[in-house]
């Protein structure tokens, strides 16, 4: 798949460099970390061909880049082959563990590796717990092409990246690994451990259980057959031995899952606080992704609550964002905080049925002409056609109303009404007024 990316035959890197052998006794996420593009399984959006990283890597051009995903999809992995792809020397730091010392230490390495005629890769492993004035470092040195950056996160990069440095790099989004993906590096740790493949089910639980995250894989892979031994296939009933309640309640993606998200949305949409955050804790613990969870309460928002709560949808998103910069496990307490919300708030689906309403309308209507008083007329040929003529502003008239104006297309009598507001919450005080309009409307009408 990567004929034309230049790489070295594998007697060419000696111990200590990236792509080196690893021990035998090291971890199996270790030893099959890869050491050339095309062994790496996943991220086909970034080294597929014509893709960022492929072309960067096919001209041998290297860029300072942000590599951003969760854990366990080769950011690490990624970081080590650029550098070895461009025969660059590698100076990794630690953002955890490391401080301005080793920032100044990987400056002299660059600075060594720059009198040799050699390129220099620097890689930042979780850039985002580095302060601002430790990220502020590398600038200098990054604008003037002593070394190229390259900086690893699980957290979102507009949030915990300077916006300084993150306009001097690339971000490239990592993506968990896709069921595919994670089968074929279940196979590959088979033959290197060697272990008999698992049964189908055993696998697909295993695949489900690492949830995108290759690392956690291969982990589990090792400790399950270090404990169950090598002389039968695995099962699912020896992967209930090893892993007992690690296991995930249910597969994501499967029957059980989707069941679980229904669950939980009627919860909500029936205002049981209690029952939503049982399948939300349920969701959770099964080791459903936050994300996806987030994504369905904004959903719930502005599907069973909508105007009766506009603030549900505010929260629900406050929700989401602030997850994003927390992370797991603290973030899902905002996420729970959203849950009891939107549980408790007035429910109404005036405005999803109107949306819907005015859709399967206009598709079954077809495409009438906008009315001559509401066209736009910027220009004075397009005055001077009647565009905008008669245009009623609204900020003119009495209450800020014009009763008894159309906005509809000539010709289509009666105006359809998609909007019905519930007896529930705000969407009371908004059914009010509309009636109030309506009367208006109805008395400016019957005086024409």
């Amino acid at each position: 798949m990567f004929d034309d990316v230049p790489t070295d035959p594998p007697d060419a890197h000696p111990p200590g460099t990236p792509g080196a052998s690893a021990a035998p006794e090291a971890p199996l996420a270790e030893r099959l970390r890869p050491r050339h593009i095309d062994e790496v399984i996943g991220q086909t959006h970034l080294l597929g061909a014509g893709k960022p990283l492929r072309a960067a890597f096919v001209s041998r051009r290297p860029h300072s880049m942000i590599l951003w995903g969760p854990p366990g999809v080769g950011k690490t992995t990624l970081a080590r082959l650029t550098a070895e792809a461009f025969d660059a020397d590698f100076v990794p730091i630690s953002a955890v563990l490391g401080g301005v010392k080793d920032i100044r230490e990987a400056v002299e390495r660059a600075q060594r590796s720059q009198a040799r005629g050699r390129r220099c890769i620097v890689f930042v492993d979780e850039v985002h717990r580095f302060n601002k004035a430790q990220q502020d470092a590398f600038l200098p040195h990054v604008e003037s092409g002593l070394f190229t950056f390259i900086g690893a996160t699980t957290e979102n990069p507009s949030f915990e990246v300077n916006s300084a440095l993150l306009s001097r790099a690339t971000v490239h989004v990592l993506e968990p690994l896709g069921e595919t993906e994670l089968l074929a590096l279940l196979a590959r740790a088979g033959e290197a451990l060697p272990a008999p493949a698992p049964e189908p089910a055993a696998a697909q639980r295993l695949v489900a259980y690492a949830d995108g995250d290759a690392r956690r894989l291969l982990n589990t892979f090792e400790n399950v057959v270090r404990m169950a031994g090598t002389d039968r296939p695995l099962d699912e009933a020896a992967l209930e031995r090893c892993l007992g309640a690690q296991l995930r309640r249910y597969d994501k993606g499967g029957d059980q899952f989707f069941d679980a998200i229904s669950a939980l949305h009627k919860a909500v949409r029936g205002s049981s606080p209690d029952g939503a955050l049982y399948w939300f804790a349920r969701m959770i613990d099964g080791g459903a992704d936050p994300r996806y969870i987030a994504r369905r309460l904004v959903r719930m928002a502005s599907e069973d609550i909508g105007l009766a709560d506009p603030r549900a949808l505010r929260i629900a998103l406050d929700a989401s964002e602030t997850y994003e910069r927390l992370g797991s496990p603290e973030g899902e307490l905002t996420l729970a905080q959203a849950v009891l919300y939107l549980a408790v708030a007035p429910k109404s689906n005036a405005a999803y049925v109107a949306w819907k309403a005015a859709q399967a309308f206009v598709r079954q209507d077809g495409s009438r002409p906008v009315p001559a008083h509401l066209r736009n007329a910027p220009t004075r040929l397009m005055k001077d056609l009647g565009h905008g003529r008669n245009y009623r502003y609204a900020h003119d008239e009495p209450d800020g109303y014009p009763s008894g104006e159309n906005y509809f297309p000539d010709g289509l009598a009666p105006a359809p009404r998609f909007y019905q507001p519930v007896d529930r919450g705000l969407e009371i005080r908004i059914g009010e007024k509309l009636e109030r309009l309506r009367e208006l409307d109805a008395q400016a009408n019957k005086s024409r």
